[in-house]
């Protein structure tokens, strides 16, 4: 259904909108009462969702255009751990740069349970920003001033779910709604097959939609604006196991 809308120009940007406003609507009563339920003895060593792996090691770099400059971010999954809620979670490294001058850096917390949801319990992150300041608005960790764990990548995602992705009142509201299975989508990186697509909003900044694609054994491949300014990343290389 996406792939359509993402190549009508303007009308497809209204329709997609459209339809994402309807979703946004209801989604969150979905999230209230569906999905799984967060058990920290319920939890693995790895993450291995075939939508979602970090196997550790494995680098990703990506590029695109962010705040209208070119951006390219860098992704590693580290052998690093942190406990949250009593859960080990995998520590992974976003560090984004434009022509090798610091924008960003991110540490991000995941953790697979045992039917292979992927779980987000929180990030760490700093943004740089003119005259030497920084801003450290977008962290947060589960279980800390309420904040609750979020849902990643599902265990087997189908049309039309929809999940909470991660829940800090007022700074982390993101939900995401599973709209494609299947087809193929061109990258730097080159071809990736049997995609899934998801749209996300958040009810921090209405009517802004962003839709990303998942390819299975990488992980997102790309990540772009459905409205507003122009902003995306796509993979551009793979590295590590």
């Amino acid at each position: 259904m996406l792939r359509t809308l993402l190549t009508g120009g303007a009308a497809a940007a209204v329709a997609t909108a459209t339809i994402a406003a309807s979703w946004a609507s209801s989604a969150d009563a979905v999230v209230r009462t569906s999905g799984p339920v967060f058990d920290p003895n319920n939890f693995v060593a790895v993450v291995d969702n075939p939508y979602f792996p970090l196997p550790v090691g494995r680098t990703l770099v990506y590029s695109g255009i962010k705040d209208g400059q070119t951006q390219r971010d860098t992704v590693t999954i580290t052998s690093q751990s942190k406990v949250i809620l009593g859960v080990t979670a995998t520590v992974v490294s976003d560090v984004a740069d434009h022509d090798g001058t610091l924008l960003e850096k991110t540490s991000d917390w995941y953790a697979q349970d045992k039917q292979g949801n992927v779980w987000y319990l929180g990030e760490d992150t700093v943004a740089y920003l003119s005259h030497g300041k920084t801003d450290t608005s977008g962290s947060w960790e589960a279980g800390v001033k309420g904040a609750v764990p979020g849902i990643v990548m599902e265990a087997n995602p189908q049309i039309p779910d929809a999940y909470r992705q991660e829940y800090l009142a007022g700074e982390a509201e993101d939900t995401a709604w599973v709209v494609d299975r299947g087809g193929t989508v061109s990258v730097p990186y080159g071809k990736v097959r049997n995609v899934l697509t998801t749209l996300e909003a958040t009810r921090l900044e209405p009517g802004a939609y962003d839709q990303k694609i998942y390819g299975p054994g990488i992980g997102i491949v790309v990540e772009q604006s459905l409205t507003g300014d122009v902003e995306n990343a796509k993979l551009e290389s793979v590295s590590g196991p």
